[in-house]
């Protein structure tokens, strides 16, 4: 099980879909929930058709079931508050910022399930996160994090030196926190120049891009 936390344009949301779906690749039941009721304008909601088509369950209200609905349409889905204790694998995906890892307090068995993972996603391209100072305070205000994620990126301009200068700042980051990188994650074109790992010996996940269709 695993949660995604992470700032604004941090890219939490693409890893949690992709985690999914590597998941549902190696044959493994998963549910991805959506647990962002802090940004009510890029959501899963309008991918939960499209995901599902792949082999997830996902955990999110329907277009059809909020719309006209106004500010009502951002509530949690009263099913993710009991997403911990389904069966196969759970993914979360969470608001940006401490506002959003604080919903993670609504999820039953949150500070008692052993298995669950809160890995804060950090672009080290976003000027909250820019530097080591930075990335630390950040993870800090976030709450419990477990691991980080370095997706460093700049839209269409990262190339493979852009990630692994995050790559390192991540790392260092990570050392003065005293928990693991869990994993550098990329767009396909920029992981496949890096290779399996990253400048620093961390796991590297490619990436593809679903939240552009987010848009609600």
């Amino acid at each position: 099980m695993e949660a995604y936390v992470g700032e604004y344009g941090s890219g939490k949301s693409e890893n949690a879909i992709n985690r999914a779906l590597m998941l549902v690749r190696e044959g493994r039941r998963v549910t991805l929930v959506d647990l962002d009721v802090v940004e009510p304008f890029w959501t899963l909601r309008p991918l939960k058709q499209e995901l599902e088509s792949y082999g997830l369950e996902v955990l999110a209200w329907k277009r059809a079931a909020v719309e006209g609905f106004g500010e009502v349409g951002t509530l949690l889905n009263p099913a993710a508050r009991w997403a911990l204790k389904r069966e196969g694998d759970v993914i979360i995906d969470v608001g940006y910022g401490a506002g959003g890892a604080r919903m993670l307090n609504l999820l039953e068995g949150f500070d008692t399930d052993p298995d669950l993972k809160v890995l804060a996603v950090i672009n080290t391209a976003k000027p909250m996160t820019s530097t080591v100072e930075e990335i630390v305070e950040h993870v800090r205000s976030l709450g419990r994090v477990d691991g980080l994620i370095n997706n460093t990126h700049l839209g269409s301009e990262t190339d493979v030196e852009t990630v692994q200068k995050g790559a390192r700042l991540v790392a260092e980051a990570a050392r003065i926190l005293g928990i693991p990188v869990v994993a550098t994650s990329a767009l396909e074109e920029i992981a496949r120049l890096i290779g399996p790992r990253d400048c620093m010996g961390h796991p590297v996940r490619p990436l593809k891009r679903f939240m552009p269709r987010g848009f609600w």
